[in-house]
Order: structure tokens, then sequence, then C-alpha cells
């Protein structure tokens, strides 16, 4: 059964084509499930939206989650359309957000972290001038809130846990095994899953989100995986699912997951 949890549209602002069109991407994909799973919008500002070319407005919100359902009903008995949300994780908000996402029926929330001590995780210029040791420290950071994500208890799945590699790929070499090793502690411990995330390729890094060095860690700790594109285009729908089921099996997982109703659906590696 294939699926894939991590999808975007225009809504963001930074991705191209409609809802559907990413549904009608899936079918042709041959995905059974196909999660849309656009940027929160930033709701931590008396500004309607503060972050364009990020993420939607809020008022944008309702329109966003009523366009997903009607899609589901549409495609009912063809593709299981899913209701998710790219959440940003700020953890001075996490209440703010949590209480936000309350009204609505999601299948499942995507923590991402895309900053730390206000700037984005993709910022190369972040890198310069730092020495090793002050490198070590941001890339130990980043992953303490990870943990924090993990520990909030409204996420079922956390997003892209290396991307901060994306545009700095020396950041996979920077020793911090005891910060990623509590990580997937914490993660396993929490019962949610991390998403091997394709769209790394797309970026310097060249590869997925995580490395296989972090997937062997979190089969290591039994921590759960999912699938996700996170395309911004429909074009990349599904993008290497194939690839993924099989270098997930040679690490040794047996199985992986997805979400509906906050609910774990087991599907099989065979």
């Amino acid at each position: 059964m294939k699926f894939d949890l991590h999808t975007h549209h225009y809504r963001c602002g930074h991705a191209d084509g409609d809802i559907e069109q990413y549904i009608l991407a899936g079918k042709e994909a041959g995905l059974a499930a196909i999660g849309i799973s656009d940027h929160s919008p930033y709701f931590a500002s008396e500004h309607d939206q503060p972050q364009p070319g990020i993420a939607m407005a809020k008022s944008d919100l309702v329109n966003y989650i009523q366009e997903v359902l009607r899609l589901k009903a549409k495609y009912e008995g063809t593709i299981d359309v899913l209701l998710g949300m790219e959440s940003d994780f700020y953890p001075e908000h996490a209440d703010l957000y949590r209480r936000m996402y309350e009204p609505y029926p999601f299948d499942y929330i995507i923590g991402s972290v895309h900053q730390t001590r206000g700037v984005s995780i993709f910022n190369r210029n972040r890198w310069k001038n730092l020495s090793e040791k002050k490198q070590i420290e941001e890339k130990i950071h980043y992953y303490d809130l990870i943990r924090q994500s993990a520990r909030t208890g409204f996420f079922q799945v956390l997003g892209h846990i290396d991307a901060m590699k994306g545009y700095y790929p020396q950041f996979a070499e920077l020793p911090a095994h005891e910060a990623i090793d509590e990580t997937m502690q914490v993660i396993a411990d929490n019962d949610i899953a991390i998403e091997i995330n394709t769209s790394g390729k797309t970026k310097s890094c060249g590869g997925w989100y995580p490395s296989d060095a972090l997937l062997e860690r979190a089969h290591h700790f039994g921590v759960q995986v999912t699938f996700g594109s996170d395309a911004h285009t429909p074009s990349r729908v599904g993008d290497e699912w194939e690839l993924v089921r099989k270098r997930l099996k040679e690490i040794g997982f047996r199985q992986w997951v997805y979400y509906k109703e906050k609910r774990k659906v087991i599907v099989p590696i065979d």
C-alpha cells in the first residue's frame, strides 16, 4: 500500500498547484492515501499573514480545511484524502498552536522545526564564521527543540529531522551522537513517527531526510517511520517511495505507518 503524508499547494506561497492537482497526481502515482499538509499559519502575530511566501494566512485556514474535506468526500473510494498540517514548532507558542488546531478534524499534524534562535534552518549564512564548537552547539540545540516537539503530545509525525543539512551538508558530520540518541529515545517513548522526506534530494545535501545513519539509530530505538515527499509541485507526489521502501527493508524495518483520525495505521514493509 502506497501513501504520502507530506504535500503542499499554492496557499503557502512557495508551492505550485492546487490541492486537487496533488490528489490527481497521487492517483497517477498509485497511492492509496495522500495527505494534504500545507504549512501552518503563523498564529503568534496580530497580523493575518506576517510570513507571505512562507505560510498561509490565518484567515485562509478554514478555507484550506473545507477544501480538503470537500475533496476527501469527492474522491472517497478512489483515494483516501487525509487532512494534515505541517506545523511550525515554536516552544514558546506551543499551547497557542495546540488551541488553534483543536476545533478541526485533522487526521495528523506534522511537527517541524524550521527555525532555531529566530533564524531559518535553511539559511546558509547562519554557519559563517562559526567555530566547530559553536556549530556543534547549534546542532545540539536543534535536537533539543525536536525533543521538545516530541513531548508536546499533539504531533503524530515529526518532519525532516536532519533538514539543517539541506544547504549545509557538513551539518551531517558534526558530532552530536548523544543528542541524537536521546532524541530517538524521546521520540520512541512518545510513540511518534518520523518521516522519510525525499525533498532533501532537491537541496544541496542531495539526499533524503533523515540520513541512513539516523534511520539506523531510529530502528535501534524502535522509532516508527512514515513517508513524505514534501512535494511542492504535483510531479513530486510519491517521489522515490519504492526506493525508500527498499532501503527501510535493508535497514531492518518491517513496517511503516500513516495516520487517519490521529490513529496509527500500520503498513507492512514487504
